[in-house]
This record gives C-alpha cells, structure tokens and sequence, in this order.
C-alpha cells in the first residue's frame, strides 16, 4: 500500500455536479504511478478536493483509499505546516518557515486520519509505504495500529541538517514519527547522515553504520535516489507524433537557431529568477540575441494561495515583461512565458525542442526533470545546465554543473552550452542516458523494497 498525501487522480465537479477524475500533477504522482501500475496494491491519498471524501474505488488498474480533508485542514495542515513551516525550511530557509501550534495541531490531526485509514485498509501482514513530508508522523502511529505490518518511509525533498531542523518546535515528535518506520529513505547520503546525526541527538541513540536501535527494534536510514520510468520516456518522445510536434514547436516559435528551456512548478526553491536574470546578462552583453536565441519557460500553477508564491509569480511576471520589452521584437518575444500545466506528451516535444535545458532550483531533493530531458534526447543532441544543488546532480555529472547563486557563473554554463559541438553533445548525452537507464523507476523502487524486505 502506498500512503501518499495525494492520490494519483485529483477529484473534479463538472458544472453539472458530477464528479470525474483527471491525473494529479507533482514529481511524487510522476514517480510512483507507473511503479504501481506494474503491481497489485492499493493508494492511500487526498483527492485535492476539500469536504468529505468518496467510497474506494478502482480507477484504470489502480484502487484508490481517499482521505478526506475539510477547508480548514487544507489551510492549516497542506497550506500551513506542511508548505509554510517544513518546505522552507526543508530547503535550507530560502524563504523563512513559519510555526504556529494551530497548523502543528492539524497537522497531528490529519497525520492520525492516514494512519487510521492506512491501518484499517491494510492486510494482514502488508507492506505500507508512507511518502513525504506531509506525512511524517504516520510511520508511529500506524505501527501502535498495526504492529504486524512492514512499514517503510520515504522521503522526496532534502533532509535538512542539525541546526536548521532544530528549529522546529515539535522535533522530538517529528523525529519519533519516521522513527515509527522499518527503512527511512532519502534522495541522497548527506539526508540519511542528518536523520542519524538529529537521533543521536535527541534520544541518544548510537547509529552503528545506517541504523539505529530504537524501542526495541531496529530502524535503517538510507539513501535511495528517485528516478523516472525512462523506458516510457525514451519511447514516447521518439515516437512519430512528438518528433513532429517538437518540428512544429520550432516552427511556432520563428525557427530560432537556439531554444533555451525550463520546466518547473511554479516554487521559489526552483530558481526559475536566476535563469532569467541570467538569459538577461547574455541578452544585454550581447553573448545571444533574440528572437535568434529565445527562453521558453513553463512554470506549473503551484499553492498559489501562500503568500510566497503570488509574491513570486508577480516578480517573475515582471522580469518577463521586462526582458521582452528591452530585448523583443516585432519578430517575437525574447522570452515565451507559459503559466500553465501540459500533458506529458507536450513536455516532451519541448525536450525535443530545446538546445539547452535549464535546471536551477536553489535546493531539490532530486528534480527528474532533468532526468526527463535526458530520457528524451534518443537523437543525443542537445545539452543540460544543473544546479549542484539538485540531487539529480550526484548522477548527471556530464551536464554543465552550476552554483545558482552564482549568476556569472550560470551564465557562462549557458553560454557554453549553446556553443556545445554536435559530437560534445553526442558524448555528454551518451553517457548521461546509461546513467537513467540503468539507475530507472524499477531499480529506485527494487532497491528501496530489497531493503526493507532484508
């Protein structure tokens, strides 16, 4: 069983009071769906609508547990503790977390509501798998439930170090809550350290390599980077219909010599300012010229109800406007700004398209957009700018490697990258793709139940 805070599918009312039900969007549903179609299991989540939640049901292969959540808890547990108290600080306080005790109380609240139904849907003897950090008090709770089940926990964004977590009021709960779990996994090494460092800490538990002895039993912390079903991706963006639609992306943009892109949800962790601060240096010292060289830059709608992010969305509208004001022409617009979600088949032909993809986030536990690019560059043109930042960066060492808050030097990694030879390409391209070939969605989810399992 997966125990998500969102389900695969999000609950939609047409106008007509009917309810259907289209693919949620976020790297965890993009990870994880394909793993469980390929199995027999159940998914345990929030539809993404407030009120009361719908019966279990079946929906293409999959059977769905939905958890209900009413417009307060949205507000205080998902809006509140969650993405204004943990993600920031999760990511090394790029925007100052907040904590109040009514969102740590909801937060208990709706933590015990999964775990409840996580307990109650569960076979005898079940695997439960628990993800992310909405959900980091359920791995406790469900095994004072259900002592029989195997229960593993993962976790998606960074693991922050001692002196950032330890700001959080309530951080012998949070700690205790993971600790419930049989195998706590994390993108990359320096996560799983500072879970066992934070332990050591605050029960005095002395970790013997990657695990730790805690109420009897023993608790492993490790690292399992995420990865993406590249099969799939290799497939669909060489197929026929993409290929042509990436011609006719060119094509609808002018036919430019170079397309530079960025893919991301509209976060203030991903850097979407720092490219575009970049692309403006290289407009105004004259390294690239529009429409000959253009930015397209797709930013997925994202919590756009914390304050943070409408802030942001303004401030990155503005660089836009300006930018292409300066730097436009009647020809077309410098930068190609599209505020808006896409099918996977759309993203694709993008990645086909651009010359350059550029990923900058100031911290992410992985970001498999940049593993998508590759995925999607069969033809072994084309060339990656990642932030070191990135867990995606430990595995794609032929990409151009950048500090984001080092704007000359993203810009460099830019102008490098446009000027990349057709057989450079060819090399980086090469080797990066056995990289997400061999590292795939199969072998993330293998390694972490062969770990779990042991």
């Amino acid at each position: 069983m997966i125990v998500a805070n969102r389900l695969p599918v999000d609950q939609v009312r047409t106008p007509e009071g009917e309810v259907r039900w289209q693919r949620s969007p976020g790297g965890l549903v993009t990870a994880l769906e394909p793993f469980m179609r390929a199995r027999s299991g159940a998914w345990l989540g929030w539809s993404g609508a407030a009120g009361p939640a719908e019966p279990a049901f079946n929906h293409e292969g999959l059977h769905l547990v939905p958890v209900p959540l009413s417009a307060e808890e949205v507000d205080r547990y998902y809006e509140g503790f969650s993405n204004a108290s943990l993600w920031p600080l999760y990511h090394d306080v790029v925007q100052p977390p907040a904590f109040h005790r009514s969102w740590w109380d909801s937060y208990v609240s709706v933590n015990r509501r999964f775990a409840e139904a996580a307990a109650q849907a569960a076979g005898d003897g079940a695997t439960v798998w628990v993800h992310d950090y909405q959900l980091q008090l359920v791995p406790r709770m469900l095994r004072e439930l259900r002592p029989d089940l195997r229960i593993g926990f993962f976790l998606h964004i960074p693991f922050p170090p001692m002196e950032l977590f330890m700001q959080v009021p309530w951080r012998r709960q949070i700690m205790a809550g993971l600790l419930g779990a049989d195998l706590i996994g994390f993108q990359r090494p320096m996560g799983a350290q500072n879970f066992l460092l934070i332990a050591r800490r605050l029960f005095d538990v002395r970790p013997s390599r990657n695990t730790v002895e805690y109420e009897g039993r023993r608790v492993q912390a490790s690292s399992f980077p995420i990865s993406i079903d590249t099969h799939s991706y290799d497939a669909m963006a060489a197929s026929a219909p993409v290929v042509e639609r990436a011609r006719q992306i060119r094509a609808e943009l002018g036919n430019p010599e170079k397309i530079i892109l960025g893919v991301d949800r509209l976060d203030y962790t991903k850097g979407i300012g720092v490219r575009l601060e970049a692309f403006q240096e290289l407009l105004e010292d004259g390294s690239v010229r529009a429409p000959q060289t253009v930015l397209v830059q797709v930013a997925t709608p994202s919590r756009e109800r914390i304050e943070h992010y409408v802030t942001m969305r303004e401030e990155i509208e503005r660089t836009v406007g300006h930018i292409n004001g300066e730097f436009g022409g009647i020809g077309g617009p410098a930068v190609h700004y599209l505020h808006q979600s896409m099918p996977r088949e759309e993203l694709a032909a993008l990645y086909r398209a651009a010359d350059v993809m550029a990923v900058t986030p100031y911290r992410d536990g992985m970001n498999l957009v940049a593993k998508e690019y590759v995925a999607s560059r069969s033809d072994l043109r084309g060339a990656l700018v990642l932030s070191e930042f990135a867990g995606a960066s430990a595995e794609l060492r032929q990409a151009f490697l950048v500090n984001p808050h080092d704007i000359a030097g993203v810009k460099q990694a830019l102008r490098d990258a446009l000027e990349l030879s057709p057989g450079e390409q060819a090399r980086r391209m090469r080797a990066m793709r056995r990289t997400v070939r061999r590292y795939d969605l199969d072998h993330w989810a293998s390694s972490f139940f062969a770990a779990l399992n042991s």
